[in-house]
C-alpha cells in the first residue's frame, strides 16, 4: 500500500470482475468493507497479501451491486467478506450478503483501530484504509462469524421490552432534573416530605401544578390520602399542607404552573411504562432455564438487560470473555519505572454496566460482600468507587458459571475465605510490631 494515491476509489459500477480474477482461479480473498451512513468503501486483499480497490459505492441504494459483485467474487474461490459493527447502518447489507449464502465476518473497532499504524506505518484512519484494515485482519484470522440471524418472536419480544425498559429510564432521569430544578424554585420544602419521583408527589404536582392551588383546596387532605394510602400518614399530609401554606418558594406565574404539571405527567407516563417492561420481562423470563437462574441472582430487569445485550453467557468460552463484553476487564498504561493506574475499558453497551452497577449495590446488602466492600473502601481512603466496581467484576464471572455450570448463585462466594480486615490483622502480627512515626518519616523519597 506504498503506491501514490493508493487510496483513490473507484465506482463500484465500474469495477470489471473478470479483470480482477484473472489468472487467479481458486486463489482465497477478504474483502473489507467500511460501512457508514451514506457511504461504503470495500478494498480486496488476495491470499498473498496484494490488495485490489478501493471500490465506493452508496450505502442502501447500491447494495445489490455490492452483493452481485461478491458473489462473482465468490465463485471458485472462499471468500470472507468482513465488516465492522456499526449499529444499525450496516445492518441491511449484512442481512442481503447472509441471504445470498456469502461468508460474513465481523472485525472488531478497537482491533482494526488499534492496527492503523501497524498497517501502513501511519497512524491516520480514513473510511478507505478502514476498509483495507478489516480486510487485512479478517485474513490473518483476526475475525469472527457473523452471519445475519432473525431472532425467534420471543427474543424479539424480550428485546423490545428492554429497549422500552431503557427508554423510560432514560426519560425519568431527564424529567426528574427538570422537576427538581422546578421544585427547587417554587416549592422547595416539598422534596424534604415526599420522595421526589413517588406517585403521591407526582399526582399531587399534575392536580394542583404548585402549592397555592394546594393551599386553597378545602378537600385536598382527602385527595392527599386517596393518592398516597396506607403510606401518607396523616402527620405527613398536615406537614404538606403546611408547606404548601407557608413556602419559602418563588411565586408561580400561569404558564410556570402548568410546565410543573406537564414535567410531573411526563414522569407519572415513564413510571407507568417503565413499571409495565419490568412486568413483562418478568413474564418473558419465568419458565426460561438459563434466564431464572440469572434473575435469581440480579433481578428479571438486569438479567434481561445482559441477555439482550451480550448473548447468552453459555456461547463464551469462559467467564473472563464474557466479563470483557462487558467493558469490565482492566487495562494498564505502565512503562519502565512508571505504574499507571488500573481502570475498566468500558468496552460495550453502557446499558449493561448501569444495570450490573444496580444489582451490585443491591448486593451490598449481603453480609460477606458488605464485609468485603466495607474493607476495600477503607484501604481507599473512604473512596467506595473501585470497590463496587470489584464487585460488579466478581458478579459478572459469577454470573458465567450460574449460566454455564447450572449452580444456584450464593453472594457469599463471591469473596470467599476471611475478609480483609481479618487478613491484614494476620498479616500485621507475623511481621511484627508497627513501625514508629520516625521510621517511616526517615525513609527517603523514590
Amino acid at each position: 500500500m506504498t503506491k501514490k494515491r493508493a487510496y483513490r476509489a473507484k465506482e463500484i459500477n465500474k469495477v470489471c470482475v473478470s479483470e480482477i480474477v484473472k489468472g487467479r482461479k481458486g486463489k482465497r480473498a477478504t474483502v473489507g468493507i467500511d460501512v457508514g451512513k451514506a457511504d461504503m468503501y470495500l478494498m480486496l486483499r488476495w491470499e498473498e497479501g496484494e490488495f485490489v480497490g478501493p471500490w465506493h459505492a452508496k450505502n442502501t441504494v447500491q447494495i445489490r451491486e455490492i452483493v452481485e459483485l461478491l458473489a462473482m467474487l465468490a465463485q471458485d474461490r472462499e471468500l470472507i467478506v468482513a465488516l465492522e459493527p456499526t449499529g444499525t447502518y450496516g445492518d441491511p447489507l449484512r442481512y442481503a450478503l447472509t441471504q445470498a449464502g456469502l461468508n460474513v465476518h465481523r472485525v472488531q473497532g478497537k482491533a482494526s483501530h488499534d492496527y492503523a499504524e501497524v498497517f501502513d506505518g501511519v497512524p491516520s484512519q480514513h473510511d478507505r484504509k478502514d476498509a483495507a484494515v478489516v480486510a487485512e485482519l479478517a485474513a490473518l484470522g483476526k475475525s469472527a462469524a457473523w452471519p445475519y440471524d432473525e431472532e425467534n418472536m420471543e427474543n424479539q419480544e424480550r428485546t423490545y421490552w428492554v429497549q422500552r425498559l431503557n427508554a423510560n429510564q432514560q426519560t425519568l432521569q431527564v424529567w426528574t432534573g427538570r422537576l427538581e430544578g422546578l421544585l427547587v424554585r417554587h416549592w422547595p420544602e416539598l422534596t424534604g416530605l415526599l420522595k421526589l419521583g413517588s406517585i403521591s408527589l407526582l399526582k399531587l404536582l399534575v392536580h394542583y401544578g404548585g402549592p397555592a392551588g394546594l393551599a386553597a383546596d378545602e378537600k385536598a387532605a382527602e385527595r392527599l390520602s386517596s393518592w398516597g394510602r396506607a403510606l401518607l400518614t396523616e402527620e405527613k399530609i398536615a406537614a404538606v399542607l403546611a408547606s404548601a401554606r407557608e413556602t419559602a418558594g418563588v411565586p408561580q406565574g400561569p404558564y410556570e404552573r402548568q410546565w410543573v404539571q406537564e414535567c410531573a405527567k411526563e414522569l407519572l407516563t415513564a413510571r407507568r411504562m417503565k413499571h409495565k417492561a419490568k412486568q413483562e420481562l418478568k413474564r418473558l423470563t419465568q419458565g426460561h432455564p438459563t434466564l431464572s437462574r440469572l434473575s435469581a441472582a440480579i433481578g428479571f430487569a438486569t438479567a434481561s438487560v445482559l441477555w439482550v445485550y451480550l448473548g447468552n453467557p453459555q456461547n463464551y468460552h469462559c467467564g473472563e470473555a464474557y466479563r470483557k463484553a462487558t467493558g469490565l476487564n482492566l487495562k494498564e498504561h505502565s512503562s519502565g519505572k512508571k505504574k499507571g493506574q488500573l481502570r475498566i475499558t468500558k468496552r460495550g453497551p453502557g446499558a449493561v454496566r448501569r444495570w450490573l452497577y444496580l444489582a451490585s449495590m443491591r448486593l451490598l446488602r449481603e453480609g460477606e460482600v458488605r464485609r468485603w466492600f466495607a474493607a476495600k473502601k477503607a484501604r481507599d481512603g473512604g473512596r467506595g468507587g473501585k470497590a463496587l466496581v470489584g464487585v460488579m467484576r466478581k458478579l459478572t464471572v459469577a454470573l458465567y458459571r450460574v449460566a454455564k455450570d447450572g449452580v444456584k448463585f450464593d453472594a457469599a462466594k463471591l469473596f470467599p475465605g476471611k475478609p480483609l480486615k481479618a487478613k491484614a490483622s494476620a498479616r500485621a502480627r507475623q511481621k511484627g510490631p508497627p513501625l514508629r512515626a520516625f521510621a517511616i518519616t526517615s525513609i527517603p523519597e523514590g
